[in-house]
């Protein structure tokens, strides 16, 4: 399961090292992807691809249980409400992705640190000793451990409203295929489809993530204090592509990368039943 994240993980690397550069007198500007390709593979060594790869694979698990796990709780509340059923999808989506960034921001705040971090990869430090940095130094708050959050929120929620709800209907107003590999390209397509564009809306919190979350321009003051005030700074200052910067590495990661979460469902359902159940759940929760 943690394959893809292995896979992916060189663009989140440069995803991020795009979002937290700030216009052409960064002195660490890149000119493109494949100039940022370039120098982290001459600077910090292939390892620089991997920064910050711990977290994400920690967190993997326990995202994608509560992900799919409070969508279908919050679409069975719906179910009783007057929203129709494509709205409920969508607002289900809002749901699961809020509760979802509860759960991975503070993996985010450790891991952004990390790639932000040119360092090289034998000099930089662990996954558990950036955590305890920021604990330390922040504490668990808004300024530590759980800084960024609201971004997160924008972020996560944003993201799976649009794709649960992209996704289901259009799988639902597409007919199946008796093909199996048919059946395969109809499925990917919309899951392709469904990342790309979900992606495309949610890129400025993104952005506004990695800058309160990296590194701030003067170190000891902080520009970066909050979601939409870091969104019109960035605005005011760099334009507004700024804040679709690192699109093209997000598009590459993420839009394929979720095709592969809507086909584990039902197993990550399956399995986090089976937790409940050996933790002394009794009451069927399905």
């Amino acid at each position: 399961d943690n394959l893809p994240i292995c896979l992916m993980h060189p663009l989140d690397v440069v995803k991020t090292r795009f979002q937290i550069q700030r216009g052409k007198a960064d002195p660490n500007n890149y000119k493109g992807l494949g100039d940022c390709f370039r120098t982290i593979f001459r600077a910090e060594g292939v390892y620089g691809f991997y920064k910050g790869i711990l977290p994400p694979i920690l967190a993997e698990t326990p995202k994608r249980a509560v992900k799919f796990f409070t969508f279908e709780q919050y679409k069975k509340l719906l179910s009783f409400t007057l929203l129709s059923p494509g709205m409920a999808l969508s607002v289900a989506g809002l749901g699961s992705g809020l509760t979802e960034a509860l759960v991975v921001n503070p993996f985010e705040v450790v891991k952004v640190s990390l790639q932000a971090n040119r360092d090289s990869f034998k000099v930089q430090p662990s996954s558990f000793a950036q955590a305890r940095t920021i604990i330390n130094t922040d504490g668990f708050g808004l300024r530590g451990l759980n800084k960024g959050l609201t971004s997160t929120l924008g972020r996560h929620g944003v993201f799976n409203m649009i794709y649960f709800g992209f996704y289901f209907n259009v799988k639902d107003a597409i007919p199946a295929s008796q093909d199996p590999r048919l059946e395969f390209m109809r499925k990917f397509a919309i899951g392709l489809v469904s990342g790309t564009v979900s992606s495309c809306v949610n890129i400025p919190f993104d952005v506004a993530k990695s800058r309160i979350q990296g590194p701030q321009p003067v170190p000891g003051e902080i520009k970066y204090r909050s979601c939409f005030q870091t969104m019109a700074l960035v605005y005011r200052e760099e334009g507004y592509l700024a804040l679709y910067k690192g699109l093209i590495p997000k598009i590459m990661r993420l839009g394929p990368g979720n095709i592969n979460k809507v086909h584990l469902k039902m197993k990550t359902l399956s399995s986090f039943t089976h937790f409940l159940f050996f933790c002394g759940t009794k009451k069927k929760i399905f």
